[in-house]
C-alpha cells in the first residue's frame, strides 16, 4: 500500500502528497469519486493523528459527521501524487470543519484546485462511544490552521 508523506505546514494550511493507485481510476480514466473520498482521508490522517506533537492531534478520536466534494477539473493517475492542502474552516468546542484543496502533482499552489471539499468532524470518546469536548491542546492545534473566510 502506498502511504502519503508526512506532510508540510505552509501558510495556506497543511499539505500532504498522496500517491494515486492504478485502482483509484474509473473507466473514464480519472479518479473515482469513492476513491477520492478515501484519498482525502489518507491525507487527513497524518495531519490530525500523526503530527510531530504527541499531545495536540486528535488521537483520542473523532468521527466524520458530513462530507462534501466538488470536482472542478478531472484528476488522473499520471498526475500523482496529488497534493492535498487542508485547513480549518470553522472550530467549535466539540466539532470542526476541514477544508481541502486538491491539485495534481507539481501544480502551482495558487492555481485553481481540481477538487475542493469539506468534512465536518466531531471529537469522539471511543470508550464511551459519545461525542466529547476537545481539549485546549486540540483546539490550539487546530487554530494554527484556521483560515479566515
Amino acid at each position: 500500500m502506498d502511504i502519503p508523506d508526512e506532510g508540510l505546514r505552509t501558510g495556506d494550511g497543511y499539505v500532504v502528497k498522496v500517491p494515486v493507485r492504478w485502482s483509484d481510476m474509473d473507466v473514464f480514466q480519472h479518479i473515482n469519486h469513492a476513491r477520492m473520498v478515501t484519498l482525502l482521508e489518507e491525507a487527513r490522517i497524518p495531519w490530525l493523528f500523526y503530527d510531530e506533537r504527541p499531545t495536540a492531534p486528535l488521537r483520542e478520536g473523532c468521527v466524520v459527521v458530513e462530507m462534501n466534494v466538488k470536482y472542478q477539473q478531472q484528476l488522473r493517475h499520471d498526475q500523482s501524487p496529488i497534493e492535498v492542502t487542508m485547513f480549518i474552516e470553522k472550530l467549535r468546542s466539540v466539532d470542526f470543519f476541514v477544508g481541502y484543496e486538491v491539485r495534481p502533482a507539481g501544480a502551482d499552489p495558487d492555481s485553481k484546485p481540481a477538487v475542493v471539499a469539506s468534512t465536518h468532524l466531531a471529537s469522539f470518546d471511543i470508550e464511551t462511544q459519545r461525542p466529547r469536548r476537545m481539549t485546549d491542546a486540540e483546539k490550539d492545534y487546530l487554530r494554527e490552521f484556521l483560515r479566515e473566510a
